[in-house]
């Protein structure tokens, strides 16, 4: 392997020793309706997308609730000082994807002996939780001519 591929593939696996994954996947939830909660705790602290989700009304609000919970789970596991960095509330929402999935085609019935399609639609659903990076404070250089 190449230096450049070497370097690239050890800063991979250090990006993802900070990084958890939890993926749901054939929800009977149309897409549309996932991504309108998932849009809510995108880039959210932990603890608040899980008060966030806890305390809405949407349906699709407990499933991600839970997908949420196993991927701070997945995080812990990965992480020993895990319980220090929840806490100080570092951990954080970084990326949640909703695809759609199958559809279910069903036959409904329709005026004048027709027949009209339905499409009972399903979603995958990907978190990935991470930990926020401590940005250091540039200090403004002096001009001197």
């Amino acid at each position: 392997m190449g230096s450049r591929k070497h370097e690239m593939a050890e800063r991979l696996k250090e990006i993802k020793s900070h990084t958890a994954i939890a993926k749901l996947n054939d929800v009977p939830t149309s897409p549309q309706k996932m991504r309108l909660v998932a849009d809510i705790v995108r880039g959210v602290e932990v603890n608040k997308a899980l008060d966030i989700l806890h305390y809405s009304k949407k349906e699709a609000s407990v499933r991600l609730e839970k997908l949420l919970r196993s991927a701070i789970a997945n995080w812990e596991a990965k992480n020993e000082d895990s319980r220090k960095e929840l806490e100080n509330g570092n951990v954080y929402v970084q990326t949640i994807m909703v695809d759609g999935g199958r559809q279910l085609k069903r036959i409904r019935t329709a005026p004048q002996g027709r027949a009209a399609r339905i499409r009972k639609r399903s979603n995958h659903v990907t978190i990935i939780v991470g930990t926020k990076k401590e940005e250091k404070p540039v200090e403004p250089q002096s001009k001197e001519a």
